[in-house]
């Protein structure tokens, strides 16, 4: 029954594919604590088991995949990277030049270990817990000019040292950054990051509760107790967390103005957070049911901010300069639901979620940017002309140095990802690749490229874990939390910033989700995000274009020897 399976799966090496992927996913799904591996190394590691059965896919299925996936990833970070390319946002960025230090330490282990350049490449890939430089590094090894057994050979030991070194490095830097940091710092993180939230304008005594998209509704009241009263002393008592947006009056609707009085029998729509709205009727009269006389129409709109006038101010100020009908209801950077506070600074490529009537929120929306298409199309032409001008970039070499230096497919493609994702947020107006499109592209892309190379090494893997044993591992851990603590002090005492921030920089730094996770979790609010959005994004970058450096740095030091 086994041997027919195995036939089966060398004969269909396509079913042995979606076998990998669905194993491999469904274990990633296991939690232990506040570590998951995630769906990409259970992947590999469900790979590697079954490609024990001597089962390979051909390299083009691999090589489409991966260049789907590496510029889906430059595309989707494109607006958030070059929106980081400021003072600020380059302030934190000093962080992921800590990242060299990685090189630095694996270069150190290459020597000290007598590492070849596929083993050194999948340990800076592990340590970082980047799975994309495990793709621009293979990619860079089948450039070598080697036998084909020799770069099958080194791309085999890039997987298995990636697959053996993420667990330890993924395990170090959620504990590092949200149990052994705060200790190193003496601070108790859930009070720092609270007297954040207070000191940026976060105004509900639950921060969590807060970070949460506010629940908006629109209410009217028949006015008794609130005759005399003006519309202007009502909106400033409200202030900018409810609005009076219609009167009517005998069955006619009034214009709504500061000195409009409001008689007895006045029926009032108030608009606005159902919080600020649940004691409304002792200033104006009982609540009722009858909204015919209403032909309000309010909606909720996603735009993108892409006006310059308001990069870098608070969303205090830009609430201050919307209509008073129109409240901003969410903020989201790069996929993450910001926290809404007074202070949050905003940036291009922000997408704004507006909440009013129809008329006002159109207004805001000329204020601030463009509206979101919400579209399930594709533009298939304008990805693939971004991917292949990548290839066509990543062909060309240079000495840097003396070292020989290719960005490679990866690169190139990473970066006609970056700049075709940029132009995408200025002009948001124009369909071209959904949010969810991308998603897909992504984890579909780098799962397949990871199962794919996973089948191949299975049968090399045994032979490097019985070679370095634990000394792979626990160099892992030091490429993984060296580099974390350098940030630490440099973010502490150089950069002076706030714990919950730097905390979340660090793990941005790590592109570790599950850092991120942990952090907020100690912390108890989201204020860890606004240090992790700029680092992630600039690291994203970064670290991928690290796969053939070290390839090419690896060989120099191997020659060296």
């Amino acid at each position: 029954m086994f041997g027919h399976l195995v036939e089966i799966l060398r004969n269909s090496p396509e079913i042995a594919l979606f076998l990998v992927l669905c194993i491999g996913h469904a274990v990633g799904q296991i939690r232990f604590g506040p570590i998951q591996l995630g769906g990409i190394c259970g992947t590999l590691i469900a790979a590697l088991v079954v490609g024990q059965l001597g089962i390979r896919l051909d390299d083009s299925v691999k090589n489409v995949f991966f260049m789907l996936f590496i510029f889906a990833l430059g595309y989707a970070g494109g607006p958030q990277f070059f929106a980081n390319l400021d003072a600020k946002g380059l302030r934190l960025g000093l962080l992921c030049l800590v990242e060299v230090v990685v090189l630095a330490l694996v270069l150190g282990a290459t020597v000290l270990l007598s590492l070849d350049r596929g083993t050194a490449a999948g340990l800076m890939a592990g340590a970082a817990t980047e799975s994309a430089v495990v793709g621009t590094a293979t990619d860079a090894i089948s450039k070598l000019s080697l036998p084909a057994a020799e770069i099958a050979q080194l791309q085999a030991n890039v997987v298995t040292a990636y697959s053996i070194t993420y667990v330890f490095g993924l395990i170090a830097i959620v504990v590092v950054t949200s149990q052994v940091f705060p200790l190193l710092l003496r601070v108790n993180l859930r009070a720092e990051a609270d007297k954040l939230w207070k000191t940026m304008g976060g105004g509900a005594d639950d921060p969590e509760a807060a970070s949460a998209t506010p629940e908006m509704v629109g209410r009217v009241f028949r006015v008794t107790v609130g005759r005399g009263r003006s519309v202007g002393e009502l909106t400033s008592i409200l202030g900018r967390q409810a609005s009076i947006e219609r009167v009517v009056r005998d069955g006619q609707s009034l214009a709504v103005e500061p000195d409009l009085h409001l008689r007895v029998g006045d029926q009032v729509l108030a608009i606005g957070r159902r919080s600020a709205l649940v004691n409304v009727g002792e200033l104006l009269g009982r609540e009722f049911a009858d909204t015919t006389a209403f032909d309000t129409v309010v909606e909720t709109t996603e735009v993108v901010a892409n006006r310059r006038e308001w990069f870098g101010r608070g969303l205090r100020m830009l609430e201050n300069e919307l209509p008073s009908a129109v409240q901003v209801i969410g903020v989201a950077r790069d996929g993450h639901a910001m926290p809404l506070v007074n202070d949050l600074t905003l940036q291009r490529g922000d997408v704004l979620q507006l909440y009013g009537p129809a008329p006002e929120v159109a207004n805001a929306i000329a204020q601030v940017g463009d509206r979101v298409i919400a579209s399930t199309r594709s533009n298939i032409s304008f990805a693939a002309a971004g991917i292949l001008l990548g290839v066509f970039i990543g062909s060309f070499s240079a000495k840097l140095g003396g070292i020989p230096f290719s960005l490679g497919t990866g690169g190139g493609a990473l970066l006609t990802g970056l700049a075709f994702g940029w132009y995408q947020s200025k002009h948001p107006h124009r369909l071209s690749v959904p949010a969810d499109a991308l998603a897909l592209m992504k984890d579909l892309g780098l799962a397949t490229f990871i199962a794919c190379v996973g089948l191949a090494s299975g049968p090399q893997a045994l032979a490097l874990v019985q070679k370095f044993g634990v000394a792979l591992p626990l160099v892992g851990i030091a490429v993984a939390v060296v580099p974390a603590s350098i940030s630490l002090f440099v973010g502490h005492r150089l950069l002076k910033l706030e714990a919950p921030v730097l905390l979340g920089a660090i793990a941005g730094q790590q592109c570790s989700t599950p850092a991120l996770s942990a952090v907020q979790n100690a912390a108890g609010n989201a204020t860890p995000l606004l240090g992790y959005t700029i680092t992630y994004a600039i690291s994203n970058v970064v670290l991928p274009l690290m796969g053939p450096l070290i390839v090419a740095l690896a060989g120099l030091v191997q020659h060296a020897k």
